[in-house]
């Protein structure tokens, strides 16, 4: 009996079932990676598909005129298609373009941020500035495991969620994080079915940096036994072991032991941020510096010219701009986060930034903010800065450079402070997330108003 994965036909009266396995030929890709096709007369995107490849996809979403799937087989396979690097990749829910390289993933990224740009605020960039680029593998330096206790089977599972599941991909490598941390993995999940009270755990993170760590968030406590079995798990791969209960994660050390406590550098300023678990920080540290050195370039801030630097968390370009003599005020909506970007300014005696915490969901409040500023910073969440932009552009701050995690809120950002008489001079994207469909950007906004160092205006 010939087997039926629903070919198409040539109607269009019920849509696809979740779960249901759909046969449909590929003829073209989305900007986050995925195939498109028709399956019965409706657009069919495809996660894992490539054009010029017919599949059996399995069904994920469906609606009226829409569905999303995922690749469940190859029937015909495109001569673009890679061997992912990582064993889990078919069904993690992470590194989903592995299977494509990593010169069409730079590819897509650009395509993506153009048609944002172009579909929300109708605009192109003057001048599309080259990619920045970093390592494809070994690039991550920050991970959360979730750990679950399946109570069918008497298991403790430790991975990442399944693509657009609930389910725990059980992790046994990931080849995209830096080597002490994915030689962690390795050993983790069987230490970890070890404990005691391993029924009562919550997740890990792992961080690198200039002391590497692995924080236990644990729902109960944790008998003198489990802490000693991480304390050797720790000692073994040489990074430092971290304790969260109800309150804030707490470092394990031996008595008498010096204190360590996170960091990482920026190599080509010379500066050293210290941060704890929970606070935002880059996980690419490669990519974080090319970012930071082409924010300097771009912004390109005088001395004791005024800059304004929004989301400015631990002061990741803070210091870099005050280490260049502007004045910077820092912005921070996290209290916790601005006493460690003052403490971070005193560490690398640096006096010509002051921080503050406001909250930069709402407009400007703060009268720190009421001076007048040259140049404005900002590096938002994925939801953006829709009434932070409108802010800046109504104080006539000369230029803004907007760094971004979403293409989409960038350019309805950009849409803004272009209705504002802002240009968009340069734009370009910075693979900071490699085999994913994630993409960063940076992107310059110079007032007409603004003059050129020899004092002409530019408009």
């Amino acid at each position: 009996m010939k087997r039926s994965y629903g070919r198409a036909r040539r109607t269009t009266d019920a849509p696809a079932a979740v779960g249901q396995r759909i046969e449909l030929l590929l003829d073209r890709l989305s900007h986050d990676g995925r195939g498109i096709g028709r399956w019965q007369g409706r657009t069919t995107f495809v996660e894992g598909g490539l054009p010029g490849e017919r599949v059996v996809g399995r069904v994920i979403r469906a609606r009226s005129k829409l569905i999303e799937a995922r690749v469940d087989q190859l029937l015909e396979t495109s001569s673009e298609r890679q061997a992912p690097q990582c064993r889990h990749a078919d069904i993690c829910g992470g590194c989903t373009l592995q299977h494509i390289s990593h010169d069409t993933q730079i590819e897509l990224k650009q395509q993506a941020l153009a048609q944002q740009l172009q579909h929300f605020a109708g605009i192109t960039p003057e001048h599309w500035m080259p990619p920045l680029l970093g390592p494809s593998y070994g690039y991550r330096q920050r991970t959360r495991l979730s750990v679950r206790w399946d109570q069918r089977t008497g298991r403790l599972q430790t991975g990442y969620r399944q693509s657009a599941s609930s389910e725990l991909v059980e992790i046994r490598e990931c080849p995209i994080l830096i080597p002490v941390l994915e030689a962690l993995v390795k050993e983790l999940p069987e230490v970890l079915q070890q404990l005691k009270a391993c029924t009562g755990l919550g997740h890990v993170e792992l961080i690198g940096g200039d002391a590497p760590a692995m924080v236990v968030r644990h729902i109960r406590p944790l008998a003198e036994t489990d802490v000693a079995l991480l304390e050797q798990l720790a000692s073994r791969h040489d990074v430092d072991l971290w304790l969260q209960g109800e309150t804030d994660a707490i470092r394990c050390a031996e008595e008498g032991a010096a204190a360590s406590e996170l960091a990482y550098q920026l190599d080509d300023q010379n500066l050293r941020f210290t941060f704890a678990p929970g606070d935002f920080t880059q996980v690419n540290a490669v990519m974080n510096q090319k970012m930071v050195n082409q924010a300097m370039d771009w912004l390109d801030a005088e001395a004791r010219q005024k800059v304004l630097d929004l989301f400015c968390g631990v002061g990741n370009f803070a210091l870099p701009l005050a280490q260049r003599g502007a004045e910077v005020t820092g912005v921070e909506g996290d209290a916790r986060m601005v006493e460690r970007a003052i403490l971070n300014a005193q560490n690398n005696r640096l006096d010509g930034v002051h921080f503050c915490q406001a909250d930069l969901s709402k407009p400007f409040t703060n009268e720190t903010l009421d001076q007048q500023y040259q140049a404005a910073l900002l590096d938002p969440p994925r939801d953006g800065a829709e009434a932070l932009v409108a802010a800046l552009a109504e104080r006539g701050i000369g230029r803004i450079l907007y760094v971004s995690c979403n293409p989409a809120t960038l350019a309805r950002d950009a849409g803004i402070l272009a209705s504002k008489g802002y240009r968009l001079v340069q734009a370009g994207v910075m693979d900071m997330f490699p085999q994913t469909a994630h993409v960063e950007a940076m992107a310059l906004f110079v007032s007409g108003k603004e003059k050129n160092r020899n004092g002409t205006s530019q408009s």
